[in-house]
């Protein structure tokens, strides 16, 4: 075999390799497509053209390998069902069924454990509640470096650096429903969070391209998980009605035994449907991200306009700033995963338009907040909570700025969407950083009060 019918037979097997990517297109399909996709070959050499030439022309006339895949699953959608309903485990893959049942048990039986622990001990769970991650979290970290075949060399830091977290929040000596107990409760999560990032890149975290994947995870999992809780509510809702008539203790059982369960094992079920569905169906949250971020766009447009033409902003409230602050993390979540669904060399369009004004508007809206916090601290002073809502108001003020300015760019063509990309998921090092500071730092800076 020369080496150019060499050549010729790997670009073919590549375009195969890729047409069975899709969930509808079987070996049969696969093998018709590459007896038409072979003739017009022969047919464009016979014409004189060369091997290669011959073969791009072929696959253009064929059809893009997206568009047949979508037309497949058109005319097969029985079989794209059959995949959404139960994934094909790929040979040699360590997450199946199983193996996700098993750690979810795990997580909800140690979380089950410490719940009985604390309604045994103190009753008021007031280390339960703080450390309610510290049971789910670790088993979601451990559970990738198991289906990632991660190296005993990466697991053991990530192991021990959770273990020193978790011994030196227990050893403070918090004040019973004090603030700092509360802000460990609240910033904890993300430490944890981000141990499972690095279990789910397997340790390459210095990785541009990881961190991204880690992202599009993260928002993949919190829509499953959402639609999960959701569907378990309405589970145990519907038990405890029926049920109560005739077993009135029927409702203690299920908030005490079995909800720490369900919220612990759902944390890894829906991490499962995350990686079992990638590549079956289209990613929910770009598609989701594109029908709200229009409406948040416009919902923080008004509210900078309204709070500064009001001069409300100067008197705002503890309230209302928690409230602005999930709503510049929406935008900056909205933003994360709208870049995530493009193309690198696609041109802006109205949605990157639209990115840009609520990005603005959140960097108005940032400014007016951290202006009303340094106002709040000179006539108040200095406390924990004060302390971790500045930090989280300017971190999010410098990456609104960045963010802004990128996007300002990628509008005007004068700069690449892996830009914004990068500049997000190089971002994520500084986040890290202050929630850990806030979790093991702040406390005993403040007296543990």
């Amino acid at each position: 075999m020369s080496a150019e019918t060499r050549s010729a037979e790997t670009r073919i097997a590549e375009w195969r390799a890729a047409v069975l990517h899709g969930p509808a297109v079987v070996d049969g399909d696969a093998d018709e497509l590459e007896g038409h996709l072979r003739e017009q070959i022969a047919d464009l050499q016979s014409a004189g053209l060369s091997g290669e030439e011959a073969f791009l022309i072929a696959v253009r006339r064929l059809g893009q390998v997206n568009a047949l895949t979508a037309e497949f699953a058109r005319e097969h959608g029985d079989r794209l069902w059959k995949q959404l309903a139960m994934p094909v485990r790929e040979k040699g893959e360590r997450t199946g069924l199983l193996v996700m049942l098993a750690f979810a048990v795990l997580a909800g039986a140690l979380s089950l454990a410490a719940h009985l622990i604390a309604e045994a001990t103190d009753g008021v769970f007031s280390w339960y509640l703080r450390d309610a991650s510290l049971f789910i979290l670790p088993v979601l970290a451990a559970y990738f470096a198991f289906a990632r075949r991660m190296p005993w060399r990466r697991v053991v830091p990530l192991g021990v650096v959770a273990a020193l977290v978790a011994v030196v929040v227990n050893l403070y000596p918090f004040a019973p429903s004090g603030a700092t107990s509360s802000l460990v409760a609240l910033h904890l999560p993300v430490v944890l969070w981000f141990i499972v990032g690095c279990a789910y890149v397997s340790g390459q975290f210095r990785s541009s391209a990881r961190r991204m994947d880690f992202l599009r995870f993260s928002g993949e999992w919190a829509i499953y998980y959402t639609l999960i809780a959701l569907g378990g509510a309405v589970l145990l809702g519907l038990t405890t009605l029926i049920l109560s008539p005739i077993l009135p203790e029927v409702t203690d059982v299920v908030m005490t035994r079995i909800l720490p369960v369900g919220v612990a094992g759902a944390v890894i079920v829906a991490a499962w449907l995350v990686e079992a569905k990638s590549g079956i169906i289209e990613n929910l949250a770009p598609v989701l991200t594109a029908i709200f971020t229009p409406l948040f766009a416009i919902m923080i447009v008004i509210v900078v306009a309204v709070y500064t033409i009001s001069g409300a902003w100067l008197n705002f409230d503890r309230d209302l700033l928690f409230g602005f602050d999930a709503l510049l993390l929406v935008v900056v979540a909205l933003v994360v995963y709208g870049i995530s669904a493009r193309t690198a060399g696609a041109r802006p369009g109205a949605m990157d338009a639209v990115r840009l004004c609520a990005a603005a508007a959140a960097v108005i809206l940032d400014a007016l907040v951290v202006y009303s916090m340094f106002a709040r601290v000179g006539d108040l002073g200095l406390t924990a909570n004060r302390v971790a809502a500045l930090g989280l108001n300017l971190i999010l003020l410098v990456n609104l700025v960045g963010t802004a300015w990128l996007l300002v760019r990628q509008v005007s063509s004068r700069s690449p969407v892996t830009r914004l990309e990068r500049w997000q998921t190089g971002y994520l090092p500084v986040v890290a950083i202050w929630v850990t500071l806030v979790v093991l730092v702040l406390p005993p800076i403040f007296g543990f009060a």
